[in-house]
């Protein structure tokens, strides 16, 4: 290869790792999505709305960033930076068939908070999410980050043990994952009624929304929906909570059919020191979508204070 060439190559592969910004970038004759490369390298997508202070935010089991679109479009119109990422194996991600651990998860998460160099963060995870943003803190510490806010978080530890009685037996975690198994689609569609909040005031949806929220998990492998929920059952993080020292906001439903606010939302507000719980009335797993405005305007007072 001539010099010239190598040259132009080089440039090309240096563009688009680069992903300044957020923007997708052109190397060579291929549009590439912004994204960074992980420890395993794996390539985790991300996006990037508006400039101030950062707000980082952690999408759901099975889910990917797109479930965020309505608070991110809100809070950078507020003069908030906006960035969300799909976990590996999720939406535009790479899917390495391995690392749906929480610690490989959280590592992963720094990965693209010191790609950015972001400081002064405000994390926000919803269900799953929640669990990354707690041991992302315990292996990586607080020292980018202001604050927390976890989101119908399916912690402090679902499963059911000697010394957690009102936790849910593991045959019913290993039902959830045969139906997977057999047919993914069907058990989605199957569940967005009550992820929505069907029938409860205030909680219903478009049929074009509860269907957007079942193409969302569609894009999710069928590696990385089990894997990860075998980790979002199993993890134990009662003692990682009660070190937490970022002001931390819990916000939960108290009509959750996914994560019962008394095996979850409000253990876990009792277990973070300091930490303060808002229950929105009638609210389902979905409240993101459900109880939106309400929502964002709970985010933009939180990040902004």
């Amino acid at each position: 290869m001539h010099r010239r060439q190598v040259l132009k190559s080089a440039a090309a592969s240096a563009a688009g790792l680069a992903a300044a910004g957020g923007e997708a970038v052109r190397a060579g004759n291929i549009l590439q999505a912004p994204s960074v490369r992980t420890r395993d390298w794996t390539t985790i997508f991300y996006k990037e709305w508006g400039t101030g202070k950062p707000v980082v935010f952690v999408h759901g089991w099975a889910l990917n960033s797109d479930m965020w679109q309505y608070q991110m479009t809100f809070l950078a119109a507020q003069n908030l930076r906006c960035v969300a990422y799909d976990r590996r194996g999720h939406g535009r991600s790479g899917q390495p068939g391995r690392g749906y651990d929480y610690d490989t998860l959280a590592d992963d998460l720094a990965a693209l908070i010191g790609h950015l160099d972001l400081r002064e963060v405000t994390l926000v995870g919803h269900s799953m999410g929640g669990g990354e943003i707690v041991r992302y803190l315990s292996r990586h510490g607080a020292g980018r980050v202001a604050r927390a806010v976890l989101l119908a978080a399916t912690l402090p530890f679902p499963l059911k043990t000697a010394d957690n009685p009102d936790g849910v037996e593991e045959a019913r975690f290993e039902d959830l994952r045969a139906a997977l198994g057999k047919d993914a689609p069907h058990w989605f569609a199957s569940g967005a009624p009550g992820f929505f909040g069907a029938g409860l005031p205030g909680g219903s949806v478009s049929p074009e929304m509860s269907q957007w929220g079942v193409n969302l998990c569609l894009q999710t492998s069928l590696k990385a929906m089990i894997d990860c929920n075998r980790a979002l059952a199993g993890t134990d993080f009662r003692g990682e909570l009660r070190k937490i020292t970022v002001p931390t906001l819990v916000i939960h439903g108290d009509s959750d059919q996914s994560a019962p606010l008394d095996l979850t939302g409000r253990k876990t507000a009792r277990l973070i020191p300091g930490s303060q719980l808002k229950v929105y009335e009638g609210a389902p797993h979905g409240l993101f979508i459900t109880h939106m405005e309400r929502l964002n305007g709970d985010l933009l007072a939180f990040a902004k204070g």
